[in-house]
């Protein structure tokens, strides 16, 4: 008896834990977490795999935007121009901005339209997540693709409204030159920037939603400096302004693709009206914000429709 009680003790087996044996199974046979975030390459694969989605949904966004309205798809060309039409009255007429501009109509409608397509783009970034929740929490797909496919839906609508510009240019006398081909390389430019920004804006909208009531006020001030309806040229010549702003409204990215613009179609819009560099400038501006930004919205990519 003696001998059981001064028998040592054994220690108590630990107890498994069933994480890690979970984690070990897993492994054993291949299994993955699932919406986890693929490597980068894998990502943009994923992205290539389903463009033919990407293009589809944007196209049906745009067709059912106005299919309740009886004008139909032709207040995608009349939006913009009404705006064009106030700002002519506002800022040309009783602000006299249009004093110092040839070819003042031409050169208000195409940086209102251009202006259009990035505002566009960013306020539809900004709800791209936060409302599709139902459709991102039911399939699995690269996230990346709703932001993209609002972009695409707001390239699609500028093509629709660069009619109506063509129109309004040879109406005002402005011949059609070999620099009209200069507007593919810049809209592929600004669609790269703005796909970017929207990238950007759907990941800050899906956690903070509040934005996009925050965001109009922002793209107004914004278009107010980008030289839609005044010359930033004119107005640089005109006034002494510190050095450091003249900077920022020179490579302010929205003034240089409308810069840009209004060079390749308006006659009268020369090169010495643009800033220094400005191919530079956009192409720069195209590639941080569209490789930054698309990287920005990946590293999230397991977060988006969850809590």
């Amino acid at each position: 008896m003696s001998q059981v009680l001064d028998a040592p003790s054994r220690p108590a087996a630990a107890a498994p834990d069933p994480a890690v044996d979970a984690a070990e199974l897993a492994a054993r046979h291949g299994l993955t977490v699932s919406g986890a975030r693929p490597t980068l390459p894998a990502y943009v694969r994923q992205l290539w795999q389903r463009r033919h989605f990407i293009t589809a949904f944007a196209t049906a966004k745009l067709t059912a935007q106005y299919s309740q309205a009886k004008l139909g798809q032709v207040w995608q060309v009349m939006t913009p121009l009404l705006n064009a039409a106030v700002y002519y009255f506002i800022f040309g007429v009783l602000m006299n901005t249009k004093h110092d501009v040839p070819d003042y109509v031409p050169f208000l409608v195409t940086g209102v339209f251009i202006f259009t397509f990035t505002q566009s783009s960013v306020m539809a970034g900004t709800r791209a997540i936060a409302g599709s929740l139902g459709l991102v929490r039911a399939l699995h797909f690269p996230r990346a693709a709703l932001p993209i496919s609002h972009c695409l839906q707001q390239l699609q609508q500028l093509l629709f409204s660069m009619g109506a510009l063509v129109v309004i240019l040879l109406c005002f006398g402005v011949p059609p030159t070999a620099s009209w081909l200069l507007v593919i390389p810049v809209l592929t430019l600004q669609f790269t920037f703005n796909t970017g920004l929207a990238l950007v804006m759907a990941r800050l909208g899906s956690k903070t939603p509040d934005i996009a009531q925050l965001m109009p006020f922002v793209l107004r001030t914004w278009m107010y400096v980008s030289g839609v309806m005044w010359s930033i040229d004119a107005v640089l010549k005109d006034q002494h302004l510190p050095h450091a702003l003249q900077v920022l409204l020179e490579c302010n990215p929205a003034a240089i693709y409308i810069d840009l613009m209004r060079f390749a179609l308006i006659d009268t819009f020369h090169a010495s009206q643009l800033p220094h560099h400005v191919w530079a400038w956009a192409v720069g501006w195209a590639l941080l914000a569209g490789v930054g930004g698309f990287i920005y919205f990946w590293k999230a990519e397991e977060t988006y429709g969850r809590g």
